[in-house]
């Protein structure tokens, strides 16, 4: 990491504005530990989840080039957490800067028509994770871990969006290795299995629910046949597949599961000596006690 202060403008989208509040809340906790500064985008919208262009891709454009401007006025990258709106974000912002200038102005002929700053393409997209592995470098968050989090086994799940979202990806969509770099310069045991790269089934789950249910019970059922104690994850929806609807999974698969779910920065947060507490881990659905346990970490949820 260069000697200057990372500052990025921070888009925490809905999910972790409502569901998964202890997403930004650990965002949060994490950018301080690190000495990360965000300004949030707090005039920003909802990205669509890839459901405007659907519609309309005019409409997806249109919405989330202003969300870009809105970090360009600040002169900051846009910084999420959010897979999902990384994939839809920067898949728009690489489409707008190749697409014909005509295009581009009529984008923003409707910002304008809205009082809205004009798209520049002068910024980029970035996911916390790139942030963290990219900007401020796995070397010195190493030197920042005060709580090594060894012995503990860590499966990532990357879902669809992070790796497949834009057309020009910052790891390997088929074998990458940011996040198991990540939990190694943290402590953690990376856990390589099957379906770490593949969909949770959160887009099905409003019209093939029993299906969706089916492809994150298969997941789980795979991290924790290869030794896993935690799934951790870079996307809110599938934390919401994984986690929030576990309970529903088992239903639908006729099997216990009970494998902790864990968001990215909550992970890397407690390395750095962050309490569970702050971290929100105590408003999962599934009982992230036994991470706490293995890691010698339950007194300070008492805190």
């Amino acid at each position: 990491m260069s000697s200057r202060t990372l500052k990025y403008a921070y888009f925490p989208g809905c999910v972790a504005q409502g569901a998964c509040r202890e997403l930004d809340q650990s965002t949060k906790a994490l950018s301080r530990s690190l000495g990360i500064e965000l300004i949030e985008l707090k005039k920003a919208s909802c990205c669509g989840s890839g459901t405007f262009k659907e519609d309309s891709q005019l409409l997806e454009d249109t919405v989330n080039a202003r969300n870009i401007a809105l970090a360009e006025e600040l002169n900051l990258p846009l910084l999420t957490h959010c897979s999902t709106c990384q994939g839809v974000i920067g898949h728009v912002d690489e489409r707008l800067k190749s697409a014909d200038v005509a295009y581009v102005e009529q984008v923003n002929g409707f910002l304008k028509k809205e009082g809205c700053s004009p798209y520049k393409g002068s910024t980029e997209v970035k996911h916390l994770l790139w942030a963290l592995v990219a900007d401020y470098g796995l070397d010195a968050i190493a030197q920042k871990v005060t709580n090594k989090l060894s012995g503990l086994k860590c499966a990532a799940f990357y879902g669809c969006y992070l790796l497949r979202g834009q057309d020009h990806p910052y790891d390997d969509p088929f074998n990458p290795k940011s996040m198991e770099n990540l939990f190694e310069a943290v402590g953690a045991t990376p856990i390589y299995y099957r379906g770490r790269t593949q969909c949770c089934g959160w887009p099905l789950s409003s019209y093939a629910t029993e299906q969706s249910f089916k492809m994150a019970g298969m997941h789980i059922q795979d991290a924790i046949a290869a030794g896993a104690d935690c799934l951790v994850t870079p996307c809110p929806l599938c934390h919401l597949n994984l986690d929030s609807r576990q309970p529903e999974v088992e239903k639908v698969i006729g099997k216990s599961l009970g494998l902790p779910v864990l968001h990215l920065p909550q992970l890397v947060a407690l390395a750095l000596g962050v309490s569970p507490k702050a971290l929100g881990l105590d408003r999962h659905i599934v009982s992230t006690r036994p991470v706490l346990e293995k890691l010698g970490m339950l007194s300070t949820t008492q805190k």
